[in-house]
C-alpha cells in the first residue's frame, strides 16, 4: 500500500443508518498518509501512527446525517494495520 492509496480511497456514503463521521475519518487517514509518506522517504521516527493507533481508532457515529459506510472503513483500516506491521512501524 502506498500513501497515495490512502489519499485516493473513497467510501460509500450512508444516511439514515449508522455511519462514521466523515471529518473524523478523513482527519485520521490524513495522519496515516503522512506516516506512510515519512516512512517511504526514510524519515525514521517521523511517523506518529502505529498499528495499535489504527486498531484503537474510534470515530463519531452518524445516523441522521451523512457518514461513511462503517464496514468499508473498518475493512480499509484492517488493510492499513497489516501494511504498517509489514513496514515494521
Amino acid at each position: 500500500m502506498r500513501a497515495e492509496d490512502v489519499q485516493a480511497k473513497r467510501f460509500s456514503p450512508v444516511r439514515f443508518r449508522e455511519g462514521y463521521d466523515t471529518d473524523d475519518v478523513d482527519a485520521f487517514l490524513t495522519r496515516v498518509q503522512a506516516a506512510m509518506t515519512a516512512d517511504d522517504e526514510g524519515r525514521a521516527g517521523a511517523t506518529d501512527v502505529r498499528p495499535e493507533d489504527v486498531v484503537n481508532a474510534r470515530f463519531t457515529p452518524t445516523k441522521f446525517r451523512e457518514g461513511y459506510h462503517q464496514d468499508e472503513v473498518d475493512d480499509f483500516l484492517d488493510e492499513i494495520v497489516a501494511d504498517l506491521r509489514r513496514r515494521g512501524l
